[in-house]
């Protein structure tokens, strides 16, 4: 590959999920693909023809024109409704339409991937007409799929792939945003520490810091009398934050200390992803 060297982590956890994506949904027969995913309101088929649009997005390809039914429990937002139009489109395809489709997109990405000659802080089109840099672009590719990659994972009964090259992109996405649920969303209180324990394939101790103006921080530093202390597991962290699962249902893994109300006030707030 020829992408510039501060893009190449992205690239490689991207090709590393896509491909395992390709390889879990090639022998599935046409009514595994109707299968409900931890995703909200979509199936086998729905999570692969996301990642097959939002793939052909990053080739430059026009989006579809396609008018959305009016009973999508799920569709709540204009955010929602933009990545809906790629899915919906190919509802009624067949398994065979899909697998072929998404071979061809692969194709067509790892071309444009080993012909990649654009700085990171180049500009490209992002959703709702916006724009984002194109290493922002790569770095939300590789936590998409490897999320979706974990969707299909659960619902297939083949888990795997919690520690790949994804995992950390992941890992790194979602620390990111943790300051302003903790800080914001949750509403600790100021000159407060709250500190997240997280064990398994992927291991981190964190802690959120806010400061006397009330914004959060977010460092590996231990915190002497945190105000509240969360301990669980990698897959227990993914699907909390990505909205996979609510957290009375997970009650069991989360080990809580300290201010419980704080706790469960974070967690209530965990989810991020749109």
């Amino acid at each position: 590959m020829t992408v510039h060297p501060s893009l190449q982590t992205y690239a490689d956890a991207w090709t590393h999920s896509i491909e395992a994506i390709a390889e879990l949904v090639q022998p599935l027969v046409e009514g595994e693909w109707n299968r409900p995913t931890p995703c909200p309101g979509w199936s086998v088929r729905d999570i692969v023809s996301h990642v097959i649009g939002m793939e052909c997005e990053m080739l430059g390809d026009p989006r579809p024109i396609h008018t959305l039914p009016r009973d999508l429990y799920h569709v709540r937002s204009e955010f929602a409704r933009y990545m809906e139009m790629q899915v919906d489109v190919r509802r009624h395809h067949t398994a065979p339409e899909m697998t072929s489709e998404l071979e061809y997109v692969l194709i067509r990405r790892a071309r444009q991937l080993r012909n990649e000659n654009r700085q990171p802080d180049h500009m490209v089109r992002a959703p709702l007409g916006s724009e984002q840099t194109l290493e922002v672009a790569y770095r939300m590719r590789a936590f998409d799929v490897w999320v979706h990659e974990q969707d299909l994972r659960t619902t297939l009964g083949k888990p795997g792939n919690l520690d790949s090259p994804g995992a950390l992109v992941t890992r790194d996405n979602l620390l990111a945003v943790l300051p302003r649920v903790v800080a914001k969303d949750a509403g600790a209180p100021a000159n407060s520490a709250i500190v997240f324990d997280v064990h398994g394939p992927v291991e981190f101790l964190r802690t959120v810091r806010v400061d006397a103006e009330g914004r959060g921080s977010v460092d590996g530093a231990p915190s002497l009398g945190p105000a509240a202390t969360l301990a669980l597991d990698w897959e227990t962290y993914v699907r909390l934050a990505c909205g996979r699962v609510k957290p009375a249902a997970v009650a069991d893994r989360v080990k809580v200390e300290g201010d419980a109300d704080l706790a469960w006030a974070i967690l209530d707030n965990f989810a991020v992803t749109p």
